[in-house]
């Protein structure tokens, strides 16, 4: 499939994905990224160099079966939120939520039979991007939004100790991917998708 296809659906996942993350903390008291122009589909604010080219580019280059991108994380206050730990979970979680909302959505065209052989694959990719952002983000690894949401479940300590291993971030999830940890988690779920979808992706 063209790159060019592949970063466009990529780009629009995970704008959508942090816009998400935004419009829930917004609902729930912090209003930080709607003031620094974050709650919007235009992709220049969102664009991060690394997370949104050259991570996808360079898995495309080594043809990795797996392929994802990040956007720029949207702003949120915690300590804004009425209830702050609750509040982590729930904004943490609206990521990911839209990421596997987005792959249902992509299924719905291809189940009403009005796709044909340039769109059949195109929504294909699609729906296997989102479901690899989703459960991609939910590995409790920070800065990973599964670290936040397991933040919240622990007592304040633990949840200081779990958000203070964001500066080596970078590194653990490099680490988890290089290990080959992302496959094992994301295969279960793509097969129960394409399960109860009636899905093929191999």
């Amino acid at each position: 499939m063209d790159i060019v296809i592949i970063l466009i659906i990529l780009l629009f996942s995970a704008i959508v994905h942090e816009v998400s993350h935004g419009l829930m903390a917004e609902r729930l008291g912090d209003d930080t990224a709607r003031e620094e122009g974050r709650i919007t589909l235009n992709p220049i604010p969102h664009i991060d160099p690394m997370g949104s080219i050259l991570l996808p580019l360079l898995l495309l280059a080594v043809h990795s079966p797996i392929i994802f991108g990040a956007a720029k994380p949207v702003p949120v206050n915690f300590s804004n939120l009425r209830k702050p730990k609750l509040g982590m979970a729930l904004v943490s979680l609206a990521g990911p939520l839209s990421n596997f909302a987005l792959a249902i959505l992509f299924v719905i065209p291809i189940k009403l039979g009005l796709t044909n052989s340039i769109s059949y694959p195109i929504l294909l990719q699609a729906i296997l991007i989102n479901l690899v952002l989703g459960t991609f983000n939910l590995v409790p690894i920070p800065p990973l939004d599964g670290s936040k949401i397991l933040a919240s479940l622990a007592p304040n300590a633990w949840m200081e100790k779990i958000l203070s291993l964001e500066r080596y971030g970078f590194v653990l999830v490099l680490i988890f991917l290089y290990l080959g940890w992302l496959s094992y988690l994301l295969m279960p779920v793509v097969l129960l998708f394409g399960k109860v979808f009636n899905l093929s992706f191999f």
